[in-house]
């Protein structure tokens, strides 16, 4: 049995004509079911290079409604397609693995449909080589991306509805019967992406029900139960077996309640509940209030989430939900899968760390490292050393102990960071570069109470062989030039080189060397725009287009 489902926001949103191309030309691989909204999206966002199908008459038709767009039947084609720069991968999920490592092989940057792949060990190495080639990797899970989600996670990290304590999620419908997946993997990974956002972590345990009705191997109604640590509980019903649609997301807090329904009208869409529970004679008693609208802007959800791809391709930013977070859901989707074949609950153990240490590397504890970091081979962390998010430690890198490392820090290979220094966030240290932390060493006498701190600035480049004196500080988006040896403090923007290091130039938080024209510059690649205060003082007039990845995609 197979019951068509309308077309996606079809009465919500008019089609738009295409926008003007854009230099990211995206091709669509699998234009099925859910493909050919992305193949509408991309087309719209003036971004759709080709689309790549096995079926010739869905190529004939689609390449027809959207002019401009190639078509191919032959994956290979959009591999060898240099005019193609990324890839939108929306074939059966057993297929992600496999397409995506041939994109990312070829030098695409990809886009992937949930779920990322089957197995934990397959998304580690998509990270890994998106990683190595520098690639964005992105997955499609798309209620990330719904306004009304966007407000409500902002909602829960601003203390609005007071500790969260409770959270369910029904996904049903009478609707498309898939035989490649069950509805667990096919209906809950959106959800359990967004319960782990509003979590902040992931659950300690799952347990996960389910009954097989219209085929003895492949469930079509499951019951999953997250418990985490903080003592929050969550459930998620999905059901492809139900009279009529629903798509529920509800949060308890402790002040206020919030449903996410997003069968309603664009109004009703995000109601907040401000009931109040109060304790009279040692029994709890409701009060209810009126349901408030949040106020949203109506906007596809896909187009954000579309919008969103293109933009980290353009300014090599790391998407909201990036490999990373593909991994986080994929291990709880294996989790409930595990659950529901053995009918035993699954632990999650906790001693696994969501970041990535390669096995010929040393790290010492106790000392923090945050999630997405990588630290590479021959790496060495001291104990007490701490490492913020998305951190990448290449190989033969060493941590000394008490060091601060911000997030989105990036130390290439050969390079060691010394007591007494602070990375700040999004700091790039380029190979073999050199910090120290003594002025005067002698092998025979102990400095180590003299030790001199070292601060270098948010955003600010360190280039290879570069040597940081110690007691100096690095100005935020500085630029220390390769083999520089700086003596002294480096202004904010500055660009020095040489030994010892002098100001040579101004950058921009971009990356791009200004040219000064009357104590004024503009950016040529991002066109913010900088002025001159005084010799050594750069500032910022208009920096619209440079934040750093991690806030370009929260």
């Amino acid at each position: 049995m197979e019951v068509a489902l309308k077309q996606p926001f079809a009465d919500e949103f008019e089609p738009k004509p295409a926008a003007a191309p854009q230099h990211s030309r995206v091709a669509v691989v699998g234009a099925g079911y859910w493909g050919k909204n992305l193949v509408r999206n991309f087309y719209q966002l003036g971004a759709l290079a080709a689309i790549c199908d096995s079926d010739p008459a869905t190529l004939a038709h689609l390449t027809q409604q959207y002019p401009g767009a190639s078509g191919h039947l032959a994956y290979a084609a959009v591999l060898h397609d240099a005019d193609i720069k990324a890839v939108a991968i929306a074939t059966p999920a057993e297929t992600h693995y496999v397409l995506a490592k041939e994109a990312l092989l070829a030098g695409k940057d990809v886009f992937v449909e949930k779920p990322l792949c089957l197995m934990e060990e397959q998304a580690d190495e998509l990270i890994a080589l998106a990683q190595t080639h520098d690639r964005v990797l992105m997955v499609g899970h798309l209620l990330r991306y719904h306004p009304a989600f966007v407000k409500l996670q902002e909602l829960v990290r601003d203390g609005v509805l007071g500790r969260i304590l409770y959270i369910y999620s029904h996904r049903l419908n009478l609707g498309k019967i898939r035989r490649e997946e069950n509805i667990l993997w096919s209906f809950a990974p959106h959800d359990i992406s967004a319960i782990l956002a509003l979590a902040d972590t992931l659950p300690e345990s799952v347990t996960s029900r389910g009954g097989n009705y219209l085929h003895a191997h492949i469930a079509d109604v499951t019951v999953s139960v997250l418990e985490f640590d903080s003592g929050l509980r969550a459930h998620i019903f999905v059901s492809w077996l139900h009279p009529y649609k629903e798509q529920r997301l509800v949060v308890v807090g402790d002040r206020q309640m919030a449903v996410f329904n997003d069968t309603a009208p664009w109004e009703e869409k995000l109601l907040l509940y401000p009931h109040q529970i109060e304790w009279r004679n040692h029994m709890p008693v409701p009060h209810k209030a009126e349901a408030i609208p949040v106020e949203l802007e109506p906007t596809e959800p896909l187009r954000v989430e579309c919008e969103h791809f293109l933009n980290c391709i353009e300014n090599r930013s790391r998407p909201l939900t990036d490999g990373v977070e593909g991994r986080r859901v994929l291990r709880v989707l294996n989790a409930c899968q595990q659950s529901l074949e053995t009918g035993r609950d699954v632990i999650l153990a906790r001693s696994r760390p969501e970041y990535y240490v390669h096995p010929t590397a040393v790290i010492d504890q106790p000392c923090e490292i945050g999630e997405g970091s990588k630290i590479w081979h021959f790496s060495h962390v001291m104990a007490n050393a701490r490492i913020g998010k998305h951190c990448v430690l290449g190989q033969n890198v060493h941590i000394g102990p008490h060091v601060v490392i911000g997030d989105g820090v990036r130390i290439q290979n050969n390079v060691s960071v010394y007591s007494g220094v602070v990375l700040e966030d999004d700091v790039f240290c380029g190979p073999s570069c050199v910090f120290t932390n003594v002025v005067n060493p002698r092998s025979h006498v102990s400095r180590k109470e003299e030790f001199k701190s070292t601060l270098v600035r948010r955003g600010a480049s360190i280039g290879a062989n570069a040597t940081i004196v110690c007691g100096n500080e690095i100005g935020a988006y500085a630029f220390v030039g390769a083999g520089a040896v700086v003596t002294r403090d480096v202004p904010d923007y500055a660009l020095v080189v040489g030994n010892p290091a002098r100001v040579v130039g101004w950058m921009c938080q971009c990356g791009e060397k200004l040219n000064l024209i009357n104590k004024a510059a503009a950016c040529g690649r991002c066109g913010a725009q900088y002025r001159l205060v005084a010799p050594d003082k750069l500032e910022p007039v208009r920096a619209e287009a440079h934040v750093s990845a991690r806030e370009e995609c929260a």
